[in-house]
């Protein structure tokens, strides 16, 4: 291998990181968000909205996201009502159609992992909040959502590294993260495999940050399980 191409390879990939990131962050803050208004909906009790999130689930996990990206980037201009409006100076740039078809994906597997995470407390913990007083947004603030969040954080955090890989589509939409610069590297040097190989370092250390993040964050929200066996030997 020449070492001194590697070099200059990993520098030019590593200057597309910002990019990677801005997707990859972007992606999931607003997925995250609309991950809860769908779960809202699907838990709710209004049979309306429930079909409603249902259906949003089923099209958004049962179709690759490719397809999705390509739908959102080529086909959104097709219609005249967003074509005229106010957001089309938005909506025609790659870069936010990258991340809007991102965010729209992983709401979708999000939603039920945060389901699950509801499903998982136990009604013995609500009823003891309700016997107290607790209701409301204050019983959901204080006892459900930090419970469900707990219970749901192993299986978000695989979603979320699944979303740092999937922001490589983004590249065929024309926007210029890791995997696009890669492949313009490729396309001007014809070494596939030194080319391949930075990416796919850079990409497994950001992913390893993401873990250590998510694994610190876990450590953190379980100290009261860890205290409990401390107390018992004691």
């Amino acid at each position: 291998m020449d070492f001194a191409f590697l070099s200059q390879t990993m520098i030019t990939l590593l200057a597309a990181v910002p990019m990677t990131l801005a997707l990859f962050s972007l992606s999931v803050f607003f997925g995250c968000l609309l991950a809860l208004l769908i779960v809202w909906m699907r838990v709710g009790g209004n049979p309306v909205l429930s079909a409603f999130a249902k259906g949003y689930i089923f099209i958004f996990r049962g179709s690759p996201l490719l397809i999705q990206m390509f739908l959102v980037f080529y086909g959104l201009g097709q219609f005249g009502f967003i074509r005229y409006s106010f957001l089309w100076p938005l909506l025609r740039e790659p870069f936010v159609c990258a991340v809007l078809s991102l965010a729209l994906c992983t709401a979708g597997y999000s939603a039920e992992i945060f389901r699950g995470g509801i499903r998982a407390v136990s009604p013995k913990e609500l009823e003891a909040a309700r016997s107290i007083g607790m209701s409301g947004s204050l019983l959901v603030r204080r006892i459900l959502a930090p419970i469900a969040f707990r219970h749901a954080l192993p299986a978000y955090s695989t979603e979320v590294v699944l979303m740092m890989k999937s922001t490589a589509l983004a590249s065929l939409v024309t926007v210029w993260e890791v995997t696009g610069v890669a492949q313009r590297l490729i396309s001007h040097s014809y070494r596939t495999m030194e080319v391949f190989l930075c990416a796919a370092l850079i990409y497994l250390t950001l992913n390893f940050i993401i873990l250590q993040a998510m694994s610190l964050l876990e450590y953190r929200l379980s100290r009261h399980r860890r205290a409990a066996p401390a107390a018992l030997k004691a």
